[in-house]
């Protein structure tokens, strides 16, 4: 009301035209806005709105200012109260306007306007009265106006009647009563036939008795409530015979507050126990009304502030006993500590008990009692005022309230109760709602009682197996609700009180029945109906939250993990039987203390992890469900870093965690949902550091590890069939992953999670290098980068080998659908879809067989027919493909290479072009010993063991056999498919250099980094090309393009890509080796070729191919090369290039290097890297130390370059011509323009008379007379499709022209800037002219054999290795000292021990790139 007034007081609601025109028409709209206020009032008057209260204010405020006439005021006042009808409660309006009044203008010193409020008051007298203003108003007012005759007097007869009231206790004549009187009440009230007699006409003889014996009505009244303590079983008579009796409600409650205090001591140890009667007394007077809840509260002990006390100590001491359990001391108690602490812990159980026993804390009794009465509403109150669970620490009401909803809930539980259950009824509670159906859960009370009881249930088992499955019966039901219903909300209402019900009470309560696997198994039958969801969030609530919330649980987790830190203690591989089962106990009812605990000795100790494992096999499965949980909550947690302190590694704890996480689900029957799902989550978050998880999970449950470690003998068993991957590709063994793999498949399946997965995971490696390698090592993204591309190639795998087809085809997207909507990289595209894609060409072949005629037809024919019947089927299912794959790159890309070739080689896997005869004969003979190895075993005494291992030997060996002739029809048909479509494969009209650039950028370099079985595949797929005879695909300029500059492939890898581009380098060094080892296998797989074409005449289209001696020089080119790029990443300082290049080397080491200064160039640079990063990069220093030892090993297969290529031996001239012609100048054959222009502009320079260049001080090299002669004819290549518009054939000149521009002046800025070489940059010609002519055009100037011989000398003497010799022989004639090839030059260039000249002669023949292959 003081806000109200002081809000009124500012407000200003009547209008001031209606002040100014009171006397014509403003009086009327008063009136009438008085009326209108008054009708949207609150129906009670005293809360009215502040707008009638404000229009008083302002109309008493107008009297004050002289606006209105005081007496039109108090003429007004009256109307209004007579027209609104509120005589009643309208004076207490206007005294309290009027107190407001006075206060505002009691402060101003205005005689005016003091008599003008005298006035107002005294107007106003009638309708307020002189007792509201006597008792609003101040005393100085009543005083000025009359109303009382003296402020002393007036304020003296306060204090006295104040004092009568509050301070001054009755007397009664005790002496005037007769105990006759009191007799005859007790006879009355303790009559036999009592209730025979109405409690009516019972109190009429009471009020007798009272005034024939002065009776004290109060005595009397007290004895009556005797009485009825006496007679509680009749109360239908003692109640109306109380509610008759003439006295105040206070007096009910003086009465009974004064009998609780008779009980009540100074100190709770002198107090005397309240009895239980006095309780139910209360109880059903409370229950009655005769009572009310708050009149009695403070007569009851013990205080409020002793109940907050003793339950903050509580709380106190449970943190105290966590705190010490946590610290370790090395001091033994002394004895005086022991007994003080035993002395201290009897104090605090004898203070317990003293609180919380009903005789001495009167208000638990009183709740007690009201619980028996069945009077829930009240005792709701009482519970409200005591401190959260502080009332369910008492045993009695904690039964008390148990029994209650066993009577509220046992009809319902009638209908879910099984068959087989005996069932429990306890003594019935009165005044109890009974529930019949789930609906009434709520309005009978029953979830409020279950949340009062919270954990304390636990005292009673029996309703908690109930309440569990009452629960589980409607889960049923809600779950199982008709697809297209939905749920009301009332079921919807009792779902989320059922699920409180389970997080607030039940699962709380399990952690105090110690050991209790019976009602986990119970609890278990609930949830598992639940989401995963849903059970997680129960589970956090009740691992991280419930404990903190009751002292008493907190003891509980104390002692949990006291327990679980001395079995961990004592946990090895020998006792993992006695420790399983004690943490078994443990996790029964605390799994998530327990749990927890464990996982942080596993993140710490990564030895745990296997006795950890073993040692869970007694656990029940809502342990299970919560380790999983756990799991998932550790991995996800935000306080720990996931990266180590350097940032360039994985954090030790994660990689234990997943490794656990891995062996864990693999050996129990958990839940995978919950962790695939945390995996989709942080990778749609941007995280891949989880996917370390996943591919643990992957290789423990499915058996498909993704190694770069792989011999050669597995990946060629990789290329064989499943069963071969099975026993000889994989490191670990796939026999025990049956089940497991089975249940990650059922997970998937269910939850249609595999293609978000895989969706998440192939986009995720262009969010790892574009959006983490800004704020990351690159170190660690590379490291993250590989994870993520295998753990997407092995969740591949696992999907392709464990779905079935209809599975596998259901779940994957179209190829336009991956590549256009989701941005998926090719190579991830095809490698979801080859599965598919081998499957669809199986089908459809079968299909066309079925409809082919074979009756009749000899093999050979029926073996054309299949391969005629599988070509169909494959055109059918790869023609919508090729369609589909023109859309994964602009238009332009296909002119440069075929669709065909594209979707060809990515939809192909190395099953369908190579079979492992030796992996399978291996894997035979294997079988076969150890059908011999169990014949010859004495410990299989038992003959049906003996045969049932050989039978299943001999079976292996069978299937074997079949799945290696299926590989062989297979890889049959496959190749007839390969030869029917090769002359579509590479167009005659596109330059075989732009062919091979688009090949190698489109398919090879992808699909080599992929995995190590597609580098291998690669490698197949090239020789492929090669042995079909594949028109318009090089050989030569394929292998050229791939050895001449390996260092920015290299150094643009990651680790596992440069290890895979390791073993495509190496597989194509093995084939260039057996070419080169013989010259018959040289002969008979490379002569007369397509890929070894050197030259083709236009006149007669003769074709001419590389001789072997050339195929020898051009080998040494590529080692020359490789060693030339190898050197470059090795002497660079970034981390990634050297570590990269000694990967390559050590891949490549078998087949290269195989010349010895080759290798001792490679060796003094490895030695460099050794002595420079011992003591900084540990990783690269044991890498180079690795590569080392394996190349001193293979120093007795080096050769001398003499031996490895015939550097004296001539070759005819007719030959060199052939060569240059088809290497040099020419468009689609060129296997290096730049080298050739080089070469060009120093024999311009030379045929003008500029000098030489010197080295070595200046001296000039006796050679530097010999020139190139400019004028030699070049014959060009005429490709088949002479009839090509001649659009085609000046667009791709032109091209070449500027390229060769472009290069010649990037190469002229590499030359030494020196006086000499600026005259030969001055010199250089123009582009035509830089253009050799062809001998169509322009006739050789030389004839006859004089200038044969003459181009061919000069041909001979500038190539690159002439050089080397040349300028070999000089130096060694210049400085004898220098015997070693490699020790005669110390320089910074590339060819260190490998090309001993002058600098700038040195620059030339590194930069030099002759077209010709020699």
């Amino acid at each position: 009301w003081s806000t109200c007034c002081e809000q009124m007081a500012i407000c200003t609601v009547l209008p001031e035209r209606l002040v100014t025109s009171w006397s014509e028409k403003g009086r009327e709209e008063a009136l009438s806005l008085f009326q209108k206020s008054y009708k949207a009032q609150k129906p009670n008057f005293c809360e009215a709105n502040l707008e009638l209260r404000s229009l008083v204010y302002d109309l008493l405020k107008c009297g004050l200012s002289g606006s209105i006439v005081i007496d039109e005021i108090s003429s007004f006042l009256g109307e209004l109260v007579s027209v609104l009808g509120i005589q009643e409660s309208f004076p207490s309006l206007l005294a309290d306007t009027l107190t407001v009044l006075d206060a505002d203008f009691g402060t101003i010193d205005s005689k005016e306007q003091r008599s003008s409020f005298m006035a107002l008051l005294l107007a106003c007298r009638e309708l307020v009265g002189e007792l509201l203003l006597k008792e609003r108003l101040d005393m100085d007012t009543l005083e000025a106006a009359s109303l009382i005759p003296s402020k002393a007097n007036f304020n003296q007869k306060c204090v006295k009647t104040k004092t009568k009231l509050f301070y001054k206790q009755p007397k009664f004549n005790l002496f005037r009563e007769e105990n006759e009187g009191y007799s005859k009440l007790i006879a009355e009230l303790g009559h036999d036939r009592r209730l025979e007699i109405s409690p009516a006409a019972l109190l009429d003889h009471i009020k007798s008795l009272i005034g024939r014996f002065n009776l004290d009505p109060n005595r009397v009244l007290d004895i009556m409530l005797e009485a009825f303590e006496t007679h509680l079983e009749e109360e239908d008579f003692f109640l109306p015979l109380l509610d008759g009796y003439p006295c105040e409600r206070a007096t009910f409650v003086n009465i009974l507050g004064f009998k609780f205090q008779t009980c009540q001591g100074a100190e709770p140890t002198k107090a005397i126990m309240t009895p239980p009667s006095l309780y139910s007394l209360v109880a059903r007077l409370l229950h009655h009304g005769l009572v009310t809840l708050d009149e009695l509260y403070p007569h009851l002990s013990l205080s409020d502030a002793k109940l907050k006390e003793f339950y903050e100590t509580l709380v106190q001491d449970a943190k105290n006993m966590e705190r010490k359990a946590n610290v370790i001391s090395l001091a033994d108690k002394t004895d005086e500590d022991k007994v003080k602490e035993a002395e201290e812990q009897k104090d605090k159980l004898g203070n317990r008990e003293t609180v919380l026993s009903l005789g001495l804390n009167q208000k638990l009794g009183v709740l007690y009692a009201l619980l028996e009465h069945g009077d829930w509403p009240i005792a709701l109150q009482l519970l409200d005022l005591l401190p959260p669970y502080m009332a369910m620490w008492s045993v009695p009401i904690v039964k008390s309230l148990c029994r209650m909803v066993h009577t509220s809930v046992a009809p319902l539980y009638k209908c879910c109760a099984p068959k087989a259950a005996k069932g429990y009824n306890p003594t019935p509670t009165k005044g109890v709602q009974l529930v019949h159906k789930y609906e009434d859960l709520e309005c009978c009370h029953v979830f409020e009682m279950l949340y009062r009881l919270g954990p304390h249930i636990h005292r009673d088992p029996l309703l908690h197996a109930k309440i569990l499955r009452i629960v589980r019966a409607f889960m049923k039901e809600y779950y199982l609700l008709p697809p297209g219903e939905l749920h009301t909300q009332d079921q919807s209402d009792v779902f989320y009180g059922l699920i409180s019900v389970l997080d607030e009470v039940i699962l709380p309560a399990l952690s105090f029945m110690q050991c209790n696997c019976g009602m986990a198994e119970e609890m278990w039958s609930v949830l598992k109906l639940l989401p995963y969801q849903t059970r997680y969030c129960l589970y956090g609530h009740w691992k991280n939250d419930s404990y903190d919330q009751h002292p008493e649980l907190m003891e509980v987790r104390t002692q949990t993990l006291s327990k679980g830190k001395y079995i961990m203690k004592r946990l090895t591989k020998d006792n993992v039987k006695p420790s399983g089962r004690q943490i078994g106990k443990l996790s029964h009812t605390n799994p998530g203390i327990i749990f927890d605990y464990v996982l942080s000795q596993i993140q710490k100790y990564d030895n745990f992890i296997i006795p950890v494992v073993d040692s869970l096999k007694y656990l029940t499965p809502l342990a299970y469900d919560v380790l999983a949980y756990c799991i998932i909550e550790a991995l996800g947690n935000p306080q720990k870093e996931k990266l180590k302190h350097e940032d360039t590694n994985i954090s030790t704890w994660l990689q234990g965690l997943a490794n656990f996480s891995a062996n864990v689900f693999k050996k129990y029957p958990i839940e995978l949902t919950g962790l695939l799902q945390y995996v989709i989550n942080q990778l749609k978050a941007g995280k891949s550091f989880d996917l370390l998880v996943l591919k643990e999970v992957v290789q423990k449950m499915a058996g498909i590890d993704i190694s770069e470690e792989m011999t050669t003998a597995q990946l060629e068993a990789m290329a064989g069939g499943e069963l071969l991957k099975a026993e000889g590709g994989y490191f670990s063994q796939v026999r025990n992953t049956k089940k497991s793999s089975q249940r990650l498949r059922e997970a998937l399946v269910d939850t249609d999670l595999s293609l978000p997965l895989c969706l998440l995971m192939a986009q995720q490696r262009d969010c790892i290098v574009y959006k983490e390698a800004s704020s990351r090592h690159l170190k660690l993204v590379c490291n993250l980068l590989d994870h993520c591309m295998d753990t997407f190639v092995q969740f591949g795998l696992f999907l392709s080998t464990h779905l079935s087809v209809e599975e596998y085809s259901k779940w994957v997207p179209s190829l336009t659908v991956l590549g256009q909507d989701y941005h998926i990289p090719p190579d991830a595209v095809f490698f979801m879809l080859r599965p598919l894609i081998s499957n669809s060409v199986t089908v459809k072949f079968l299909e066309v067989e079925k409809s082919s005629k074979t009756d009749g037809v000899d093999k050979k024919t029926r073996a054309s027919q299949m391969e005629a019947n599988f070509c169909s089927a494959s055109q059918e299912v790869m023609e919508p493909l090729m369609e589909a794959s023109k859309l994964l790159f602009p238009p332009r890309i296909w002119e440069d290479i075929s669709p065909r070739l594209f979707t060809t080689f990515w939809s192909l896997s190395l099953y369908d072009l190579y079979v492992p005869n030796g992996r399978y004969e291996e894997e035979i003979g294997k079988a076969k010993v150890s059908i011999l190895s169990v014949e010859d075993n004495a410990d299989l005494q038992n003959s049906s063991k003996r045969k049932k291992e050989q039978d299943r030997g001999q079976t292996l060996i069978e299937k074997l056999q079949e799945e290696k002739q299926r590989q062989e029809d297979n890889c049959r048909l496959v190749l007839a498919r390969l030869r029917q479509d090769k002359e579509s494969w590479f167009s005659p009209k596109v330059t075989k250099n732009r062919t091979i650039t688009q090949f190698l950028q489109l398919c090879i370099f992808p699909r080599c980094r992929f995995t190590a079985i597609d580098a291998l595949y690669c490698a197949k797929f090239v020789l492929m090309l090669h042995t079909l005879h594949v028109s318009n695909f090089s050989t030569l300029l394929f292998f050229d393009r791939i050895f001449s500059d390996i260092s920015y492939t290299v150094a643009c890898c990651t680790e596992n890509e440069v290890r895979r581009y390791g073993r495509f380098l190496g597989q194509l060094l093995e084939i260039t080796t057996r070419w080169h080892s013989s010259e018959p296998i040289y002969v008979q797989e490379c002569s007369h070729t397509p890929g070894f074409i050197s030259m083709m005449k236009t006149s007669a289209n003769e074709k001419q191919y590389l001789d072997y001696e050339n195929f020898r020089h051009i080998t040494f080119k590529w080692h020359f090369k490789l060693t030339k790029s190898l050197v470059v990443c090795l002497e660079s300082k970034d981390y990634m290039q050297i570590r990269n290049g000694l990967i390559v080397l050590t891949r490549i080491l078998p087949y290269y290097p195989k010349v010895y200064h080759l290798s001792l160039a490679l060796e003094k640079r490895v030695e460099k890297i050794m002595e420079e990063e011992k003591e900084k990069r540990a990783d690269l220093y044991t890498l180079a130390t690795g590569y080392a030892g394996m190349l001193k090993t293979q120093r007795v297969h080096l050769v001398a370059e003499a031996d490895f290529h015939n550097r004296e031996e001539r070759v005819k001239a007719q030959t060199l011509e052939s060569e240059s012609k088809a290497f040099k100048g020419q468009d689609d054959g060129s296997l290096d323009f730049k080298e050739e222009k080089l070469l060009s502009i120093t024999s311009k320079a030379r045929l003008s008379g500029s000098p030489r260049s010197t080295d070595d001080g200046g001296r000039s090299s006796s050679k530097s007379k010999q020139v190139l002669d400019e004028s030699k004819p070049v014959v060009k290549e005429s490709t088949p499709s002479s009839s090509a518009p001649s659009k085609e054939k000046d667009r791709d000149r032109g091209d070449k022209e500027k390229e060769k521009t472009k290069l010649v002046k990037s190469e002229s800025r590499e030359l030494p800037a020196k006086k000499e070489k600026k005259e030969v940059d001055a010199k250089l010609p123009a582009k035509e002219n830089v253009q050799t002519p062809s001998s169509s055009e322009q006739p050789s100037p030389s004839g006859g054999k004089a200038g044969q011989r003459r181009q061919h000398s000069s041909e001979s003497s500038s190539t690159p290795e002439n050089i080397i010799e040349r300028d070999l022989k000089r130096r060694k004639t210049e400085d004898s000292s220098k015997s070693k090839l490699a020790d005669s030059t110390k320089d910074k260039s590339v060819s260190d021990g490998l090309e001993p000249q002058g600098k700038e002669k040195s620059k030339l023949a590194d930069n030099t790139k002759d077209k010709s292959v020699s």
